[in-house]
């Protein structure tokens, strides 16, 4: 059975109680950018002032000129006269002589304007061509087009930073479901590949260093609309510094960071990032419940897989016994440390010392840095020891289809792994909290639960849908509320049969922001709560008759069959008194 690296861990509460900002400080605002502006004003200061002095001496020299009009009589040009020749005439145009034909002395100025014109036009072109090249200039209308598209931006939206291949799988991800984000990103490239990324909307991106607060507000950190930032660069201080912005700036912003190391984790938590996600950390704690809890590890994948996912085949404890990690950068001791804290021996070994001596081990971890490299070792780890337990890590996902004709036991993918946890924090942030009471279970309670699970859903994996307990989403169920009760099972009846359940299963009620965990059928519902439901899309849809629908919510919660009109429901009240 192979992990998957979507598996999510327990989520940890993002810092303390008390928040670090003694002071308000607002986020720096994007004002209205002028650099394009002074950019152009400074760099065509001088082609303006040639092209205006050429227009000027051309015009005073029209006038000073004596001509004679059509009855030969001498006549002086007007001002506009001559500007309104000189307009054409520079500009080659060309509408003739006016208001009257040109004299020889007329004609030879005009000769000499023109030739001016001409040098003083492309000189001012010329300059223009290369101010369109200048890399500052560019710079400075991209930022002026990115403001305004973040200004318009009118429903929530993520700030991702970073664009790299974490950075581009979030941008899909949340793409595909139809979420808006905003893209920061360190370097040009970078955002040329977001521009050129089939994707089904247009997603801004910014180029700026994301450790200057003055670049998250210009990626609408202090908008209204900010719904969290996700700091997915490779660089530990870069996302230490975005933590630290977003905490004493927006403090209400959610801001989940990757951290590459367990010192910055910890200083990430302490200055109260949301959650800091650890793929090393955390491939070692799954590594763990895979060998000690595999039941709780089967349900806990089965629920984060997508949703259809046949569940996995039960999987068996493992014996204790050494494993043999094959790194060379910090994952190997990552992972050795979660082993040993879990009581089992580990060893470290370096991949450019050949091939480890793994006859005597229990499993084998290539954990290197070249997907090549691990993949050899692990063959080789294959062939001397067959029942060895196998775990390969990937870096690049065009080798996934190696990997999947190779099948080790275990497959760590750090990208794809980050990239889940982090969406699901912000995502689906109920469900997440559900899931990290599932981390907490014991294998037997994991099991008992999972059995439930197969029973009422089948052995696909289920969806999950959260519904809170008002007029917008449960007019009904409000209305009802308020003149009489609900139960939380009533929800998951069916409308044609109340004593036939629906694929759907309670596992999280809100109330208060208190959590209450699988809640009892039997508890009575009240406006406001946050109800999170696993189970069929279909069984989601049936669960919305009971929500808006006040005659299906009254079968399924005293099984009287009511009229379905509001009239019809008054005379049935009026006979019912009656008899």
């Amino acid at each position: 059975m192979t992990l998957p690296a979507h598996t999510p861990e327990p989520p940890h509460l993002g810092g303390s109680s008390t928040t670090l900002r003694r002071r308000h400080v607002p986020v720096p605002a994007p004002e209205p950018s002028t650099d394009a502006m002074f950019l152009v004003l400074r760099r065509m200061r001088v082609p303006l002032i040639v092209v205006v002095a050429v227009f000027t001496v051309s015009v005073m020299g029209l006038v000073a000129i004596p001509g004679v009009d059509g009855a030969g009589n001498p006549y002086r040009m007007s001002a506009f006269d001559a500007f309104y020749l000189m307009s054409y005439t520079a500009t080659t145009i060309g509408f003739g002589e006016i208001p009257y034909a040109l004299t020889r002395a007329q004609r030879l100025w005009v000769i000499v304007c023109i030739f001016a014109s001409v040098i003083g036009w492309a000189y001012a072109i010329a300059t223009l061509l290369a101010l369109i090249q200048d890399r500052a200039f560019r710079g400075a209308l991209s930022r002026q087009r990115f403001v305004r598209r973040v200004q318009r931006l009118r429903r929530p939206f993520l700030i991702v930073v970073g664009y790299g291949q974490m950075g581009r799988a979030t941008a899909e991800t949340l793409d595909a479901l139809g979420r808006s984000c905003v893209v920061v990103a360190a370097d040009q490239d970078s955002i040329d590949s977001l521009a050129g990324a089939q994707l089904a909307s247009d997603i801004p991106g910014l180029v700026g260093d994301a450790r200057d607060p003055a670049v998250l507000g210009l990626a609408g950190l202090g908008s209204k609309y900010c719904a969290g930032v996700l700091a997915l660069t490779d660089h530990d201080p870069t996302n230490l510094s975005i933590v630290m912005a977003v905490t004493l700036l927006r403090h209400d912003v959610p801001v989940i960071a990757r951290a590459n190391q367990r010192d910055t984790g910890k200083a990430m938590r302490e200055f109260g990032a949301t959650a800091v996600v650890n793929p090393y950390e955390r491939y070692g704690n799954y590594l763990v419940m895979r060998v000690r809890r595999p039941s709780t590890y089967r349900l806990i994948t089965w629920l984060m897989s997508p949703p259809g996912t046949p569940i996995a085949p039960d999987g068996e404890e493992h014996e204790d016994g050494l494993w043999v990690i094959a790194s060379d950068d910090h994952f190997g001791p990552e992972i050795a440390q979660d082993l040993e804290d879990a009581g089992l021996d580990a060893s470290v070994v370096w991949p450019a010392d050949g091939t480890p001596d793994v006859s005597g081990a229990v499993g084998f971890i290539a954990g290197g840095s070249d997907d090549a490299t691990n993949l050899a070792l692990a063959g080789h780890a294959r062939l001397v020891n067959p029942d060895l337990f196998l775990s390969v890590r990937q870096r690049n996902q065009r080798n996934q289809s190696l990997l999947r004709a190779f099948g080790p036991d275990s497959v760590f993918i750090p990208a794809q792994l980050t990239v889940q946890e982090s969406l699901a924090r912000v995502v689906t942030p109920d469900f997440w909290t559900f899931v990290g009471h599932v981390w907490g279970m014991d294998d037997a309670d994991a099991e008992a639960f999972q059995q439930r699970l197969l029973q009422a859903l089948g052995r696909q994996s289920p969806d999950s849908h959260r519904v809170v307990v008002g007029e917008r989403d449960t007019p009904a169920l409000v209305r009802r509320l308020r003149t009489g009760g609900v139960r939380l099972g009533d929800l998951y009846r069916h409308p044609d049969d109340r004593d036939l359940p629906i694929e759907a299963v309670g596992v999280l009620l809100l109330r208060g922001g208190v959590p209450t965990f699988l809640p009892d059928e039997g508890l009575a519902v009240q406006e406001g709560d946050v109800i999170v439901s696993i189970g069929r899309s279909r069984a989601f849809d049936t669960m919305a008759d009971a929500q808006h629908y006040d005659h299906v919510l009254e079968y399924l919660s005293t099984g009287e069959r009511v009229p379905a009109t509001a009239v019809g429901r008054l005379l049935h009240r009026m006979v019912a008194r009656r008899d």
